[in-house]
């Protein structure tokens, strides 16, 4: 299932998300068919309201969220230091 869909259903509807994050029911609904991305500044909102069970992961596979949570394995420096 689509995340934003899971997270549509979760929350009580479009304008249930909608409420939640700040967002109108219509930026939701182009969300959901895919004519716009997700704002990735967003998802930390919807993983809460979700309860994470709709993850930022789900939601912008794009984003280095690991690194964003501080969660990511250091790497060493290009120079080596």
């Amino acid at each position: 299932m689509n995340p934003i869909q899971r997270a549509i259903d979760i929350t009580g509807g479009v304008s249930g998300l909608a409420a939640v994050i700040g967002a109108s029911s219509p930026a939701i609904y182009s969300w959901r068919s895919g004519a716009r991305t997700f704002p990735a500044e967003l998802c930390p909102s919807i993983e809460k309201a979700t309860s994470g069970v709709v993850r930022c992961e789900d939601l912008r596979p794009d984003v280095d969220w690991a690194y964003l949570r501080g969660t990511a394995k250091p790497t060493t420096s290009p120079t080596g230091a």
